[in-house]
């Protein structure tokens, strides 16, 4: 019988179905799925609210739904509309129940409902994996420039003060997503890392960004909003200084940070919205970001679908004020976002959730592969600066494909 560790790469090399989430010291693996389920705007308040807290099995670690929200779902579930744009005519969201989990930390355990789940019959990997080295990208530097341009005159305007603009790259190819994740993870791992390997497509991402993270009646979200270009001469402590007397950057901040106190308190009790940590940096392989923890306590009677409503899409990655923004950049992207600016995560039947921002992501749908990038346009940006600033964000993704 194959020990754990040898299972674990059994599975990595066929083609079975399986999620992998970044956990505090280390890796939790999904698989043997019960249940996938495709969410549209018609079953997703139901989901939220009752298919998530139906019986419990008897390992607690699979009493949940793991999966994503796409950007086009979220905005229709607070009625805002999309226009209709080009697109992959990828799933609007997708969960999974899973049976077994493999936790990856200084060793390996597994934990299964299936008894006889290292019997099953892993399909073997048939799949004839290529990329292509070069990318085309939907917006070139004078397109950029004549959006930017666009998006300034609203900012003058007054109906936004922040707002990102998406560019997306893409190239024909057919990943190894496994392989493609751990060569990631060596390079640039993150804390809402994660990879979903599906029959039909494959998700890769390093997200940096924390949106909810809820324990009982208790709510954090890690707004980042801030980026510099990491060089070998700099330290974390260039970063901060940098960040502190940057007003561009410290506006930007500032406005996330605040619109993100407004989406929670929403939810949460008057006066208990309060910053855990104020301005932060954390360091990555490209970029140091600069980073607030904001902490609530729910309202009584508050739903899943109450919390989901009020945070997605997360408001750093759009602009702000959040819905007008989000209406802005509807009108004028012609390229549907997909899973960008979407988010991942899994809901336990108790109640507690964990979801990131899908940023640094890789989606491989059709032998097609995506990375978006956005920056925070403000009123004192520049267009080449924040032109180069989606480079530096899409960089670690885009090297992967130069190997």
């Amino acid at each position: 019988m194959l020990n754990n560790k040898e299972y674990l790469n059994k599975i990595f090399q066929s083609n079975k179905p399986l999620i992998i989430y970044k956990t505090v010291g280390g890796y939790d693996v999904y698989t043997d799925f019960k249940e996938k389920i495709t969410l549209n705007s018609k079953n997703f308040k139901n989901f939220l609210n009752k298919k998530t807290s139906q019986p419990k099995s008897s390992i607690k670690e699979l009493n949940c739904y793991v999966g994503f929200f796409g950007f086009q779902l979220l905005c229709e579930n607070i009625k805002i509309k999309i226009p209709k744009q080009q697109s992959l005519n990828f799933y609007p969201g997708l969960v999974y129940k899973p049976q077994t989990i493999i936790k990856i930390r200084k060793n390996i355990v597994i934990k299964s409902l299936l008894k006889n789940f290292r019997q099953l019959q892993t399909p073997k990997n048939t799949n004839k994996y290529f990329y292509q080295k070069k990318f085309n990208l939907n917006l070139d530097e004078s397109k950029y420039s004549n959006l930017f341009k666009h998006f300034s005159k609203k900012i003058k305007l007054g109906e936004t003060y922040q707002i990102k603009i998406c560019q997306t790259y893409s190239n024909k190819s057919n990943i190894d997503a496994v392989n493609f994740f751990w060569k990631l993870m060596n390079i640039n791992e993150s804390p809402e890392s994660f990879l979903i390997r599906d029959k039909d497509y494959s998700i890769i991402s390093c997200s940096p960004e924390t949106l909810i993270e809820k324990k009982k009646n208790v709510i954090i979200t890690k707004p980042i909003a801030g980026t510099l270009n990491r060089t070998k001469k700099m330290n974390p402590q260039f970063a901060n200084n940098f960040f502190k007397k940057n007003e561009k950057e410290s506006k930007e901040h500032n406005m996330i940070v605040d619109m993100e106190r407004n989406d929670l308190s929403r939810i949460c009790k008057t006066g208990t919205v309060k910053i855990n940590k104020l301005k932060t940096v954390e360091q990555y392989r490209d970029l140091y970001h600069y980073v607030t923890e904001i902490k609530g306590k729910l309202k009584k009677d508050i739903t899943n679908h109450d919390i989901i409503s009020a945070m997605m899409p997360g408001g750093s990655v759009i602009g702000c004020p959040k819905i007008n923004t989000i209406k802005l950049l509807n009108g004028r992207e012609k390229l549907n976002r997909n899973i960008y600016t979407g988010s991942f995560g899994y809901i336990n039947a108790n109640g507690d959730m964990r979801f990131n921002i899908i940023i640094r992501s890789i989606l491989n749908y059709k032998k097609r592969a995506e990375i978006s990038a956005a920056s925070g346009v403000v009123i004192d940006s520049k267009p080449k600066r924040e032109y180069k600033e989606n480079y530096i964000k899409a960089k670690s993704l885009l090297d992967l494909f130069k190997t």
